[in-house]
């Protein structure tokens, strides 16, 4: 029995006669295609959004932008496999008119543009919300690590030529020995020339590695990345205030109801996200008393006063209020010596003279915060925030690391990454036909 066969390579053939026939009609090309041709490329502050009236003609960064969002979805981030895949993928043949630009100015171009991108993206949320995809009544907040492109051994080098250099600045203030001048300068003329002077070591899968935290706010109907940032925080704990806000100036919205892990928990930015009328349902993260195994009362034994701004103790005795410290942003509470010496059960409370803890001097709202965050809640938050990471770690990337150095690049790369997540989310929610319209609508 004879193999299939197939067409001679000599044959002649008029197949396809229209380029236009090869891509489905529901593919996702043609949703990039509707969208960025509307988006207002000048008012973006893309590069050459007008052609120029005289020299060589360049690339309309349309295209460059299409052929980005494109590769982004198809784990195509590389400037010069882009460039190859212009030549021989029919897909980006239909997208870029059978362009071929050369992958110095693809590369160019995602450089030049971090803040155009970023507003492009925001104008793909504004999209989804008209679309009826974010409905911006639940936002779920997370971090995650992306591994920078700088190795271990190079980070580390930048610490400790720093290391180097406080040091040197620390004994020459407190004139404490010579100062190696030449030393000090080959120091700043290496870390001048350090590729990533950013990037901090942060914990990523039980090991620390260059890295930056890439925070985003989703919204809870269709899990849509409404906003998204990139620093060099490695903590979550000081990011609260700063993405409910941009959630908020990204949904033009006054108020809705916040979600995030316990990572989150700051008594500060929490009662200035409740004073703007945002509910937060997040666990608090509190101290715990290590030394004594855990047989020692906890602050859940003790009932605090608010008439008299006092606890009272297991036993009955009052703990007053001592001082504050506006630095820790707490109060210290604190028994008197006469009361804990003769007191029987001094044994499961404290091994100090006496009994003294910290009150937040935002605890109320940290209470509320707490009551909040129920166990529908936090499973809310679980099954809305962290599958994007998931899919833009692994679907969207291929695997969670950059490829642009530095700051700058990590939020241009992050910035194509999420508009191409949520470009894809709304395609799987909405269907092609349905956003196509939608966008001719506008």
């Amino acid at each position: 029995m004879a193999y299939i066969q197939g067409e001679g390579r000599k044959q002649s053939t008029l197949f396809p006669v229209v380029l236009d026939d090869l891509v489905p009609a529901n593919h996702v090309c043609r949703v990039i295609d509707a969208f960025v041709e509307k988006l207002d490329m000048a008012q973006l502050g893309f590069e050459r959004a007008q052609p120029a009236a005289t020299g060589r003609p360049g690339y309309d960064p349309r295209a460059l932008l299409k052929l980005y969002i494109y590769g982004y979805l198809n784990q195509l981030r590389s400037s010069r496999r882009l460039e190859a895949e212009c030549r021989r993928n029919v897909e980006l043949m239909w997208l870029l008119e059978r362009l071929y630009p050369d992958y110095k100015s693809i590369a160019e171009f995602r450089r030049m543009h971090q803040e155009s991108v970023t507003s492009a993206g925001a104008e793909l949320v504004r999209l989804a919300k008209g679309c009826g995809l974010i409905r911006g009544e639940w936002i779920a907040i997370d971090g995650s690590k992306f591994r920078a492109v700088a190795s271990i051994d190079s980070a580390r080098e930048r610490f400790q030529l720093q290391r180097y250099l406080d040091g040197m600045e620390k004994a020459d203030s407190e004139h404490h020995g010579e100062v190696d001048a030449s030393g000090v300068q080959a120091a700043l003329d290496k870390l001048k020339e350090h590729p990533e002077p950013e990037a901090n070591f942060m914990l990523m899968r039980g090991a620390t590695a260059p890295a930056y935290n890439v925070q985003t706010a989703v919204d809870a109907e269709h899990a849509v990345i409404v906003t998204h940032s990139v620093v060099l925080d490695a903590a979550d704990n000081r990011q609260l205030q700063p993405m409910v806000e941009a959630a908020a100036r990204a949904l033009n919205l006054e108020s809705f109801h916040v979600t995030a892990d316990a990572g989150y928990s700051n008594g500060k930015q929490a009662a200035e996200c409740e004073q703007k009328g945002f509910e937060l349902h997040i666990p608090t993260a509190r101290n715990v008393h290590t030394r004594s195994g855990g047989l020692f009362y906890s602050r859940e034994h003790f009932q605090y006063q608010a008439a008299s701004d006092t606890y009272t103790c297991p036993a009955g005795k009052t703990l007053r209020r001592k001082r504050t410290r506006p630095k820790e942003l707490d109060i210290v509470y604190r028994a008197a010596s006469a009361d804990c010496s003769t007191c029987s059960l001094k044994s499961n409370c404290t091994l100090a003279a006496q009994r003294s803890f910290t009150r937040h001097l935002h605890e109320e709202t940290l209470l509320r915060m707490q009551e909040r965050a129920t166990p529908a809640a936090m499973r809310l938050r679980r099954s809305t925030v962290e599958h994007p990471f998931a899919t833009m770690k692994y679907r969207i990337f291929g695997h969670p690391r950059l490829l642009l150095r530095g700051l700058k690049g990590a939020r241009i790369e992050i910035g194509l990454a999420t508009m191409a997540y949520n470009l894809k989310r709304m395609v799987q929610v909405a269907g092609v036909h349905a956003l196509i319209g939608s966008i001719q609508k506008l």
